[in-house]
């Protein structure tokens, strides 16, 4: 990581300084307030994070609960999460307290004894086969933990408000603070005291009873299907062989999902408890937890659970419904969204795909770095209305898929033809559970595929997947997609063409034109700001490292940043193998030889891929999601 370059550093360098709001904020929740985020689930926590890294605005955010979550009920982190969680600083720690889902194994009943189950399948877990990035089960309080400490070490400082519930929104027309937000303190000594206040924006991240939809009126589309699980985190001693392994299992008597928990003795189980009446009334509901163990004991004969102690447990219906929209704003009301909602505030599922805390993470992924522009004046305020526009549809087809998956998991016996088809399933669909098949497309911020064809690897829409290359300042091997992190900046990626640095080239013009006051980079940066401060550029060269001239790079892939003014060293890279890594980053994402521009959202997420000599396409692009910093009506608007 990169530090002292607003000077030396003998702490602990992921504690950012304090600026902005951060450096005295108020303990009392204020009057007014730039966002106003309802509920620190997932969502919640890691738009905290994000919105840390925007100092200039007030962000605050209301929890109900008094203090963190204690017991989460999500578990499931995948691969894309983990892509998330190295950008936001805390991948490797959460890793190694996670359990590492390795291998799934699926168990049905014994032909020649069809009340005992056998081991019917054994797959490689899909994760490490279509990314660096692990799949992992860890305890969703931890998750929220890691967030909270990124949102309180940011230069915001952001905190939770504790002890506050949402009651009530309405949006005015007019006004600097157009939501007014009735709120109730609910622990503490000033608990049953109600208060009005005022935001620019709020963000409903307060889960599937979310009060921040019922108060713009949006509807949940869906029901609850007819069949009921029973979950528990347990910790037991058994013969099943399995117990570590991560299984789906299927009997005479019912189902399992099985999912081995970190610190190598808890497991959640998920236990099928059949079909429900019509007229239950969500009875099943209430479920003893001694019915949950004996039923699960039944589906696992001839082995045995001896329960020693439940951490959790819970009875559900599963249900599929997804918001008829995440904003406040119909298509034809001419104006833009004020209040968003995300996570199970705008879908709601089946928890055993895994999804739910996964998909809404990237929720609040999505929309933070979207509100920090407009807010900072990056960008027009239209940008926000394509939050809902691109995360509506990634929420329906997880619904589809997780309807798929629970029809599959709730099967019998009988109606099972291939013992194969749940374990073919599971893999073949790999690239949608891990999160890696999301795909926005053409909009504002993600061009049309004119020119996909330079880069087939980098398709528009999709995350950038990263490769490795080779730092050409130390020679160290490195994947170019960690160096970003979710520090609200885009990144633009220029792959040379042949000549090496120095020599006459399409990249040498391309690196000019960057420099010139006609380049985006330049016309939408604020005065003062540091040249790289909305915009990472890079360079990746085609030859190995040792050829690479750095003292011939041109000077916008070598910046002076800071209070200092210090060379930014790690900004220049080659693609081709070296001692360390044989990767060729140009052969594998099937990049053009004659040069390619890559522009990757804040988000991660695929925007533009341009020739070289394509200039002009690149500023007209960013012209669509930025406002000129330096034209005469802004730079009057800001005096």
């Amino acid at each position: 990581m990169q530090f002292h370059h607003h000077g030396y550093v003998s702490a602990d360098p992921r504690v950012q300084d304090a600026a902005g709001t951060g450096i005295d904020r108020p303990a009392e929740l204020p009057d007014e307030m730039d966002i106003l985020i309802v509920g620190s689930g997932p969502a919640g926590m890691l738009l905290a994070a994000q919105m840390s890294q925007f100092p200039s605005l007030t962000t605050r955010m209301i929890e109900r609960r008094d203090g963190r979550l204690v017991l989460g009920q999500a578990d499931g982190i995948q691969p894309r999460s983990v892509e998330t969680f190295q950008a936001f600083g805390f991948a490797e720690r959460i890793v190694a307290e996670a359990y590492n889902i390795a291998w799934m194994n699926f168990w049905g009943p014994d032909p020649e004894n069809p009340d005992n189950i056998i081991r019917t399948a054994r797959t490689e877990d899909y994760a490490l086969k279509i990314s660096e990035f692990p799949h992992l089960i860890v305890n969703q309080a931890r998750v929220l933990d890691y967030f909270a400490e990124a949102a309180a070490h940011g230069p915001g400082r952001i905190l939770p408000d504790y002890g506050i519930e949402f009651v009530g929104l309405t949006v005015h027309d007019d006004g600097e603070f157009p939501v007014e937000v009735r709120v109730r303190h609910v622990a503490g000594e000033r608990a049953g005291e109600e208060r009005t206040v005022r935001a620019k924006y709020v963000v409903g991240c307060d889960g599937a009873r979310s009060g921040v939809r019922e108060a713009i009126g949006r509807k949940h589309v869906g029901a609850f299907s007819a069949h009921a699980w029973g979950v528990m985190d347990v910790l037991v001693n058994t013969d099943f062989p399995d117990w570590r392994t991560k299984c789906a299992i299927n009997s005479e008597a019912g189902n399992i999902l099985l999912i081995p928990r970190e610190g190598g003795y808890l497991c959640r189980v998920y236990v099928d408890l059949g079909e429900v009446a019509k007229d239950d009334d969500h009875r099943v509901r209430r479920t003893p937890i001694e019915a949950v163990i004996a039923k699960a004991n039944d589906i696992l004969h001839p082995y045995s659970l001896d329960v020693k102690q439940v951490a959790w447990h819970s009875v559900y219906e599963v249900g599929h419904r997804v918001t008829d929209k995440f904003d406040d704003v119909d298509v034809d009301q001419g104006h833009d969204p004020r209040v968003f909602l995300t996570g199970d505030a705008c879908h709601t599922h089946s928890a055993k795909a895994g999804q739910g805390m996964n998909v809404s993470m990237q929720d609040g992924f999505n929309l933070g770095w979207k509100l920090g522009q407009v807010l900072t004046g990056l960008s027009p305020a239209s940008l926000l209305s394509t939050y809902s526009a691109e995360r509506q549809p990634v929420a329906q087809q997880l619904i589809d898929f997780d309807r798929e998956w629970s029809a599959l998991m709730a099967r019998k016996p009988e109606e099972i033809s291939d013992p194969q088809e749940l374990a073919t399933f599971y893999l073949g669909t790999a690239e949608f559970p891990s999160g890696f098949m999301t795909q926005y497309g053409a909009s504002m911020i993600v061009t049309d595929a004119a020119h996909q064809a330079l880069a087939e690897g980098f398709p528009l829409g999709k995350r950038f997947k990263s490769a490795e290359v080779v730092r050409v300042c130390d020679g160290n091997p490195v994947h170019l997609g960690h160096h970003a992190k979710a520090d609200g900046r885009w990144r633009i990626y220029a792959f040379a063409d042949a000549p090496a640095a120095g020599e006459e080239s399409v990249l040498a013009d391309w690196a000019a034109f960057i420099a010139s006051p006609e380049s985006p980079v330049q016309r939408f940066t604020p005065e003062g700001a540091d040249v790289d401060a909305v915009f990472d550029v890079k360079v990746i060269y085609q030859q190995p490292h040792e050829d690479v001239d750095i003292a011939r790079v041109p000077e916008p892939f070598l910046p002076k940043t800071g209070p200092l003014g210090l060379t930014d060293w790690e900004k220049v890279y080659a693609a081709a193998p070296s001692a360390w890594t044989s990767a060729d980053i140009f052969e594998e994402r099937s990049l053009s030889r004659d040069g390619v521009v890559v522009v990757v959202r804040p988000d991660q997420y695929v925007a533009a891929v341009l020739p070289l000599d394509a200039t002009d396409e690149l500023a007209a692009f960013l012209a669509g999601a930025f406002v000129d910093q330096h034209a005469p009506a802004l730079a009057h608007a800001l005096n």
